[in-house]
C-alpha cells in the first residue's frame, strides 16, 4: 500500500515554544491513521502545521510524493490536503448548502455542483436541510457538514481534528463508519482523536505524541495490547 502522505522531520515552533520536533509519519491511502495523546501534546498544532497555517516550520511534507511544505494553505488544499477542524463550526446565517458551497468556490459552476452532490451522497440528513441554516443544525449535523465541506476538493489525504468531541456516542459511532467509508474509497485519513478508544477501533495504525515529540509508532493492536504506553503519554502532560 502506497503512502499518499510522508513527513519527515516536521519541526515548528509557537510563541517561541517548540509544538513539534522532528515528526515523522506516514499516512497510506485507503488507511485511517490515529495520532493520540493529551491535550497540549502538540495533536493540533500539527494539523495547522500540515495545512501551511504555523510560518517558520520546517521538515518536510509530501503528497504523493510531491513536496508541498512551501505551499500556501490554499496549494495545499488544493493539492489534496482536505482539514475537517476541531469544533465543528459553520459559516453563521448561511444555508447548509452555501456552507458546503464555499468549499467549492474555487472550481467551475457545474463542477462544483457535481462535487457538492457526491459530497451529500453520504449524508442523506443534510440533504433534507440544504436550504436550513447550518447553524440551527445538531452538532452531530455541523460536523457531517464540515466533512462534507472536506469532500468537495476529492481529497487526497484528510485530516481530521477531534472527530467526536462534544458528540453523542451513537452520532459518533456513525461518522465513525463514514470515515471507514471514505478510507474505502481510497483516501489517507489522519484521524487526531482524544476518544482512544474510538480511534484505535477505526485506525489500522497509530501513533503517540508527548509534548511535541512522537513517542509510539504501530499498529492500534500493539496499543491495545500495552495500554501503558498511552497511560505514560496522558500522565505525563498531567492530564488524565
Amino acid at each position: 500500500m502506497s503512502n499518499v502522505l510522508d513527513v519527515r522531520g516536521l519541526t515548528a515552533q509557537r510563541g517561541g515554544r517548540t509544538v513539534l520536533n522532528g515528526v515523522d509519519l506516514v499516512v497510506p491511502a485507503g488507511s485511517i491513521v490515529a495520532m493520540l495523546g493529551a491535550n497540549g501534546a502538540g495533536k493540533s498544532s500539527l494539523v495547522m502545521t500540515l495545512a501551511g497555517l504555523i510560518d517558520g516550520a520546517k521538515g518536510e511534507v509530501s503528497l504523493e510524493g510531491k513536496r508541498i511544505d512551501g505551499l500556501t494553505p490554499l496549494e495545499r488544499r488544493r493539492a489534496g490536503l482536505a482539514i475537517v477542524a476541531e469544533g465543528h463550526q459553520v459559516l453563521p446565517g448561511v444555508t447548509v448548502h452555501d456552507n458546503i458551497a464555499a468549499a467549492a468556490l474555487s472550481l467551475p459552476r457545474a463542477l462544483a455542483a457535481e462535487r457538492i452532490e457526491e459530497a451529500v451522497e453520504m449524508f442523506p440528513e443534510l440533504r433534507e436541510r440544504m436550504s436550513v441554516e447550518a447553524q440551527r443544525l445538531s452538532g452531530g449535523q455541523k460536523q457531517m457538514v464540515n466533512i462534507a465541506q472536506a469532500l468537495v476538493i476529492r481529497p487526497k489525504v484528510l485530516l481530521v481534528d477531534e472527530l467526536s468531541l462534544g458528540l453523542a456516542p451513537a452520532v459518533v459511532q456513525r461518522l465513525g463508519n463514514m470515515l471507514r467509508d471514505i478510507a474505502a474509497q481510497g483516501v489517507g485519513v489522519l484521524l487526531i482523536e482524544q476518544f482512544t478508544t474510538l480511534a484505535l477501533s477505526l485506525a489500522q495504525t497509530a501513533y503517540v505524541m508527548e509534548r511535541g515529540n512522537l513517542i509510539f509508532s504501530g499498529t492500534s493492536q500493539a496499543l491495545r495490547d500495552d495500554p501503558s504506553i498511552l497511560h505514560g503519554a496522558y500522565l505525563a502532560s498531567g492530564t488524565h
